[in-house]
């Protein structure tokens, strides 16, 4: 396919549980749990769309302007915008389609490669939803990230001693998963990670440790003290817990706290170029996507993740170019300003 709106046209059709919205914010599938939808009312979801609209940005057009250029590094790998696909599982459950883990992060991988960027592959309750992702990481020389969940000793260490026999550029640990009641209730279980348990996981692998669901300049701290090198602000997409703030609010005063110590990536309801550069002027190095680039794919394999990753790309190069940004680096706090 040669356009976006074909891609989505097409995941709209092979959906049975996502509504394929026109605006993806939560209130269509609100609750929605297994689905693509918020836990409970969820509000924790709608909000992250909400919250993303009191900030606004500003333009400058008397500057000393160039080309614009959207490229980064993440961990000393160039990709060329600092827009990543967050990790996500059970694709034929949360969307309804018929298309396996595998497939599917074969496919997001290949897009995210196409497009010189990252992609976070997922995990699940069966360690096939680990390990098949990490052996796509793997073909694609390392060219990924992979997450594991916050599982007690017995669920971790088969998962790291396979990961550690693999090439990839580094591991999340999305540790709001503890919120997910069907791994809570599941056979291995996930647990609430004290930094003690952080350290130990960080000793355990050779490559940089990500913490994701961070929603506090505390919890922030902590992963800093646990050696972690980098963290994603993140309320899971609002499906952890009802009733959340979203990560926009809390991203400024923990960026202010981090004070360039780790790399600081977020996720929650970014669905525009515009939405990335709020993100960087509040303090991130990177931001995740996730369900719009799940269904790009669904649509159209790793073409349709391609062209959803260069439209973000053309989105965020366009709102530089207004606000007088030549390089990702220009962008700071002075280039937005929240409403309330």
């Amino acid at each position: 396919m040669k356009n976006l709106k074909d891609v989505f046209i097409s995941a709209k059709e092979k959906c049975t549980l996502c509504n394929v919205c026109v605006e993806c914010n939560g209130v269509v599938c609100k609750g929605k749990i297994p689905g693509p939808g918020g836990k409970g009312s969820g509000s924790s979801f709608i909000r992250n769309s909400l919250k993303l609209k009191d900030v606004k940005v500003v333009m400058n057009l008397i500057n000393d302007f160039s080309e614009v250029d959207t490229s980064t590094t993440l961990f000393n790998h160039n990709v060329d915008l600092p827009v990543y696909a967050a990790p996500i599982a059970g694709i034929k459950n949360n969307f309804g389609v018929e298309i396996s883990d595998k497939d599917y992060n074969s496919m997001m991988l290949k897009g995210c490669d196409m497009a010189n960027t990252i992609g976070f592959t997922g995990d699940g309750i069966s360690i096939d939803m680990f390990t098949l992702p990490v052996d796509e990481i793997d073909n694609l020389k390392g060219h990924g990230i992979c997450t594991i969940k916050p599982w007690v000793t017995q669920g971790t260490k088969p998962r790291i001693d396979y990961m550690n026999n693999k090439n990839v550029l580094a591991l999340a640990t999305d540790i709001d998963s503890a919120g997910l009641a069907h791994l809570r209730n599941s056979e291995v279980k996930v647990e609430i990670k004290s930094v003690q348990a952080l350290k130990e996981l960080k000793d355990s692998i050779q490559v940089p440790l990500i913490v994701k669901g961070i929603m506090s300049v505390k919890a922030a701290m902590c992963a800093l003290q646990a050696g972690a090198d980098a963290i994603v602000v993140s309320n899971h997409g609002g499906r952890c817990l009802d009733e959340s703030l979203s990560a926009i609010e809390v991203l400024h005063d923990i960026a202010i706290a981090v004070d360039g110590r780790m790399t600081i990536l977020v996720d929650g309801g970014f669905r525009t170029g515009g939405d990335v550069f709020k993100a960087l002027a509040l303090g991130a190095n990177g931001v995740l996507i996730g369900r719009p680039i799940t269904i790009s794919a669904i649509g159209d394999g790793a073409n349709g993740v391609h062209l959803y990753l260069n439209k973000i790309k053309d989105e965020l190069a366009d709102t530089m170019m207004m606000c007088g940004c030549n390089c990702i680096n220009d962008i700071n706090y002075d280039c937005i300003k929240v409403i309330n």
